[in-house]
């Protein structure tokens, strides 16, 4: 039994039965078995739009050994007395929380929010009668603001490949599609994810980790370079280490650390807006028709440089999905994306932002407060525009041309639109960056510019990191670890995900 790996083209549509014939007609074989190893839509030729499939197909009739799968991690389990708290449930948390406790640790997560179904209930008010929770939203709760997004699952970081098959399986054994492994830009969508991490929580439960809700740390003490005990609204708690993930909308979390002791310093981010379409227009666009047997729905990834050096781009592009109201705090308005595993929705939206630098928005060399406070006071402003959750939009046309746009047309935002000067609500320099952008997009996709521009895209990524060590130690401290988005080091579930897991094996280790 030996095998081989094979690349073939698939239409939209196809079947088992199409990838046999394929195989069939390659290779020759009568008698063989097939893995799909890596798949991805090539669309460069609107007229003959295919699957890029990558294949191991395994037979008597190829000589050789069988095909072994790559390992994925090993994790040495030890008996430990040591005891280990994870703050905050996010994929930086739990799957470092994970790792420790198939290590031997002892390990507790905390989480600020509820579970994830009673978190589900608080955005339905949310979204419904525009009644914030502080604890549950879409920034904070169960499995943390990736629970309520797209669900994807790509990372641009390199050198992560183990640690990548180890979350992409534990998300299948939880309940994932399978497709998953395989998928060149692969997603859970939101109705997936919830299932997902109430699976893993369970699970980590049922080997002895212990899971708190509603549990918010507020304070830590200190006794030299070590943290000796965290102060949370439900009492103290002690640990040998702890390990914050508290996603990069913790503001109040910073700030209490700083004042500690624990160093941070301002880094480059993004601010802008989200821009929806039809998403019968994006597939035009991609596709030259509205709808491909075989895909959900066309997606869009695109950036340009401006004459002033900020970079434009899309992000978090979520196709079938809606625009939704991710404020992590009360009277303050945010907007970002999620979508469902189908990607059926009505519209597609995506952030569209220009890479900044803190000192360019407060206008002087800034220290990490500083920067916090800047966004806290830029995020009121945009509530106080309809003191509601209600968000000042735009069609990007009328934003390219400095003048508000009479009517906006139906959107998928849940707590409705009110028509504003958009452009005149973020810094100068961002929306001259973000129109010059806006004017490239429209030549690269057709049609772009009748999108609407929404709300207060600021959640891209923190402004702020924390200087730590390789492994996740924060400088200075002894049994502190920092990781995922809150650390300022990653971005999105995999990567996040991954760095929890490096950090927890670089403790394990020791």
């Amino acid at each position: 039994m030996g095998y081989k790996f094979i690349q073939v083209k698939l239409p939209t549509d196809y079947s088992d039965d199409t990838i046999r014939q394929a195989i069939r007609k390659q290779l020759g074989l009568k008698d063989f078995s097939f893995e799909i190893v890596k798949k991805s839509l090539d669309a460069r030729k609107k007229n003959h739009i295919h699957w890029l499939t990558n294949l191991i197909v395994s037979s008597d009739q190829i000589k050789g050994e069988i095909y072994k799968v790559p390992e994925s991690l090993h994790i040495p389990h030890k008996k430990r007395n040591e005891k280990v708290i994870v703050v905050g449930s996010g994929p930086a948390g739990f799957f470092a929380a994970h790792v420790l406790q198939m290590a031997g640790y002892q390990v507790t997560i905390i989480e600020r929010g509820s579970e994830v179904a009673e978190r589900g209930k608080a955005i339905q008010k949310l979204e419904s009668e525009g009644k914030f929770t502080a604890r549950n939203n879409y920034a904070f709760g169960e499995g943390g603001a990736g629970t309520f997004s797209d669900g994807k699952l790509t990372s641009r970081s390199k050198h992560i490949s183990a640690e990548r098959r180890f979350i992409l399986s534990e998300y299948v054994k939880a309940g994932a599609p399978e497709e998953i492994l395989y998928m060149a830009h692969p997603h859970v969508g939101t109705d997936n994810l919830k299932i997902v991490v109430a699976n893993l929580r369970k699970q980590f439960q049922e080997n002895g980790g212990i899971f708190l809700f509603d549990t918010q740390l507020e304070d830590i003490q200190l006794k030299g370079r070590k943290v000796q005990k965290i102060i949370c609204n439900t009492g103290e708690m002690e640990a040998d280490y702890i390990f914050f993930a508290t996603g990069h909308s913790a503001y109040d979390t910073y700030r209490m650390l700083i004042k500690r002791g624990v160093p941070f310093r301002p880094k480059n981010f993004a601010i802008g807006h989200r821009i929806e379409h039809p998403q019968k227009l994006i597939n035009q666009a991609q596709w030259g028709t509205e709808y491909l047997p075989g895909v959900k729905a066309a997606e869009y990834r695109l950036s340009t440089k401006t004459k002033s050096g900020l970079p434009v781009y899309t992000f978090c592009m979520c196709p079938g999905g809606n625009v939704v109201p991710a404020a992590a705090f009360e009277h303050k308005s945010v907007v970002n994306g999620m979508s469902y595993y189908q990607r059926d929705g009505a519209f597609s939206n995506a952030g569209c932002v220009a890479g900044v630098h803190p000192d360019l928005l407060v206008g002087h060399t800034c220290t990490a407060l500083e920067i916090l406070d800047w966004m806290d006071e830029l995020e009121a402003n945009y509530f106080a525009f309809t003191n509601s959750y209600i968000i000042p939009a735009n069609k990007a046309i009328d934003y390219m041309k400095k003048r508000e746009s009479r009517s906006l047309g139906a959107g998928s935002y849940p707590l409705g639109l009110q028509a504003a000067p958009l452009y005149d609500m973020i810094p100068g320099k961002v929306q001259k960056a973000l129109t010059e952008g806006l004017a490239d997009f429209s030549r690269k996709l057709k049609d772009f510019e009748h999108g609407i521009l929404m709300g207060l895209e600021s959640k891209t990524s923190s402004p702020v990191q924390v200087v730590r060590e390789r492994n996740g130690k924060c400088e200075g401290f002894d049994n502190l670890y920092f990781i995922g988005e809150g650390s300022g080091y990653t971005g999105g579930i995999i990567s996040s995900a991954a760095d929890g897991v490096k950090c927890a094996m670089a403790l394990s280790s020791e």
